[in-house]
C-alpha cells in the first residue's frame, strides 16, 4: 500500500459524473464481477442487514439485494445518491435506503450491520486505519467486512488521479491494517480483472481483489 498520502490531493467531484456514471460499459462490468465474486465468497442470508460504504449509483448495492433484509448505501456525493434513490423509486424496492455520509467533515458511520461491503471506495480514502475502526464499531460481533479495490498500480489506472490517496494496496499491509482495527480470519481472493490504456498507445491489466475479515 502506497504509504505517500497526499493531504493536498483535489476532491474529485462524482456530483459532475453521477448522472452518466452506469453508461461506462467496463465501469458496470467490473462492478458486476465484483458483485458476483461476493456473492460466491461471502454467505449472503435473509436476515442480513448490510451497509454498502461508498456505493455510489448502486451498481454493488443493487446486486446484493436480493440475497439480504436490508442494504444501505452510503456516499459522500449528492448527485450520486439522487442517482442511486432515483433507481429505488423506479425498481419499487423498501429494503433498500441510501444515506449521506462525508468523513472528511466529521461524518460518522452509525447504525449496526451483518456486513459491510466496500467497491473501489478505499483508495479515495485519505486514512484507512481510522476508516477500519469505525467499520469494526457497527459490525455485529460474528460479522464480516468485505472491502473490493486495486491492486498496488504504480498510480496508472485513474486518468485523473484527483481525490486519489493511495496507488492500489499491497494485500499483506492492508491485512495487516485489518488485523489492527480488531478483524480476524482475513481472506484474499482475485475478484476482477480490467484492461486500461496507460499512455503511448499501451494497456495494462490492473487486478481488483477481495479481502474478508471478521469482527470476533
Amino acid at each position: 500500500m502506497s504509504e505517500d498520502i497526499d493531504i493536498n490531493s483535489k476532491k474529485r467531484n462524482f456530483d459532475q459524473e453521477a448522472a452518466k456514471w452506469d453508461q461506462v460499459p467496463g465501469r458496470v462490468k467490473v462492478a458486476q464481477d465484483i458483485a458476483q465474486s461476493m456473492i460466491r465468497e461471502l454467505t449472503l442470508t435473509p436476515d442480513m442487514d448490510v451497509l454498502d460504504f461508498g456505493c455510489g449509483t448502486g451498481l454493488l448495492t443493487f446486486a446484493l439485494q436480493p440475497f439480504v433484509r436490508s442494504i444501505t448505501g452510503v456516499d459522500s456525493s449528492q448527485g450520486m445518491l439522487d442517482v442511486f434513490r432515483t433507481k429505488i423509486k423506479e425498481q419499487n424496492l423498501n429494503n433498500i435506503k441510501a444515506s449521506y455520509l462525508d468523513l472528511d467533515n466529521g461524518g460518522a458511520l452509525s447504525g449496526s450491520y451483518h456486513l459491510i461491503v466496500s467497491s473501489m471506495t478505499l483508495h479515495h480514502v485519505k486514512e484507512i486505519g481510522p476508516l477500519l475502526t469505525q467499520f469494526h464499531r457497527v459490525i455485529y460481533s460474528s460479522g464480516s467486512l468485505c472491502i473490493a479495490d486495486l491492486d498496488s498500480d504504480d498510480g496508472q489506472f485513474h486518468g485523473n488521479n484527483d481525490g486519489v490517496f493511495h496507488d492500489g494496496f499491497n494485500r499483506e499491509d492492508l491485512s495487516r491494517m485489518f488485523m489492527s482495527a480488531g478483524f480476524r480470519g482475513m481472506r484474499v481472493v482475485q475478484a476482477a480483472q480490467i484492461e486500461k490504456p496507460v499512455g503511448d498507445g499501451k494497456s495494462r491489466f490492473f487486478t481488483i481483489f477481495l479481502m474478508i475479515g471478521r469482527k470476533e
